[in-house]
């Protein structure tokens, strides 16, 4: 599965997330990968929930959201999350302009609690820059405390 989103704007969550830290590369690229992953995973979510109300289109509530941002407000760009909501569902499913934004915005929340978390995870290594090994640690720490 080849990563769909860019990574500057990843990086971008990262630093306003790391106070102050460095971010590298490999950082961004981890976050972008995981994103796309989370991504899919509720694109897949929102597609049973369309399938069971008999809808053809996938719509914000399907994605849990009852209020959408303003769309110029987020740094994820839409065109590629809703290439990545389209990998694994089904293509008689259509993808709401407001299905898009409320996924996008979904999406950088998450980010931003992944990117704290790296970051914390940088600065208990006593390190200056959060590092992709950071990104993993915290998902496998995440899997004990859910």
């Amino acid at each position: 599965m080849s990563v769909e989103l860019p990574f500057a704007p990843v990086d971008d969550i990262i630093r306003r997330n790391a106070d102050g830290l460095r971010v590298s590369a490999g950082a961004a690229e981890e976050l972008a990968h995981r994103i796309q992953g989370e991504g899919t995973e509720r694109a897949i979510v929102a597609a049973d929930r369309a399938d069971a109300d008999g809808r053809k289109t996938l719509m914000e509530a399907d994605f849990g959201v009852s209020s959408l941002p303003d769309k110029d407000t987020l740094k994820l760009p839409i065109a590629p999350v809703d290439r990545v909501a389209r990998l694994d569902i089904d293509d008689r499913f259509r993808v709401s302009m407001d299905a898009r934004i409320a996924l996008t915005a979904e999406l950088e929340a998450w980010a931003d609690t992944v990117a704290t978390a790296a970051a914390a995870l940088a600065r208990h290594g006593d390190r200056r820059t959060v590092k992709a090994e950071d990104i993993q640690m915290y998902f496998e720490l995440h899997q004990y405390f859910k």
